[in-house]
């Protein structure tokens, strides 16, 4: 459906005050009223926008939510990479506001998949699990389990990779790399903190922040920093 210009206009307004964060909101459907609710953005300075768990959770109490609101500060209102995957996994269409243009986009869910090497990088969205994850989806057609993580979780005593391997259907490899293995790796942070697959060829699929998903040799540096092999079961 279009906006209303008076939901239009209060995404406009909500954008103005965050600014220069990212605003977020919905819009919710009740009683056969249409109404722009605004939400709190809980994802750390300079990052994008994270919705806060208690007001999404009031919004559904009230009303079916048919949009994802957000602003793109001082910049368009085109979609990245990270607005395209979320807009698929909620299912609805999302608004972006350009502020201080006011220029509006509406994207919809149209089955968009993010390639799997010249990717951005956005942590719990585009990172590099979400790169493993949609590797063995797109290659083998298996399904790992996602995990909720915050941004920043090695240096707060968590080690996510090497408690969670198991349960996500991974054993260690005694042998050499084979292709499709994932290699877990340690480098600024007491604890293992980066994955990657193995492609063969002396070559894996990784995604560092800050920089793009590439395919890189593996060697040098990126073994002295591993720290473990794993191997689906399914191909052990």
């Amino acid at each position: 459906m279009m906006l209303p210009v008076e939901i239009a206009s209060a995404c406009r307004a909500h954008a103005g005050v965050e600014y220069p964060r990212e605003s977020c909101g919905v819009v919710i459907v009740a009683r056969g009223r249409a109404m722009y609710r605004p939400c709190r953005n809980v994802a750390p300075v300079g990052s994008c926008f994270e919705i806060h768990g208690e007001d999404l959770a009031a919004a559904e109490e009230i009303g079916v939510i048919t949009h994802v609101v957000h602003s793109h500060p001082d910049a368009a209102p085109a979609p990245s990479q990270a607005d395209r995957v979320m807009c698929e996994r909620t299912g609805v269409p999302w608004v972006i506001v350009g502020w201080p243009s006011g220029a509006l986009h509406e994207h919809r869910p149209d089955g968009y998949q993010a390639p799997l090497v010249g990717r951005e990088f956005v942590h719990g969205v585009l990172d590099c699990y979400s790169l493993i994850r949609d590797w063995y989806q797109a290659e083998l057609g298996l399904t790992l389990p996602d995990y909720d993580r915050d941004d920043r979780w090695w240096l707060r005593g968590e080690d996510l990779y090497m408690q969670w391997y198991a349960d996500a259907g991974f054993v260690r490899a005694a042998d050499g790399p084979q292709r499709h293995d994932v290699v877990l790796m340690q480098f600024g942070a007491p604890v293992v903190n980066h994955g990657g697959v193995y492609l063969g060829d002396g070559l894996i699929l990784q995604h560092c922040a800050g920089r793009l998903s590439s395919r890189d040799v593996y060697g040098g540096f990126w073994r002295r920093c591993t720290r473990a092999l794993i191997r689906h079961r399914s191909l052990s």
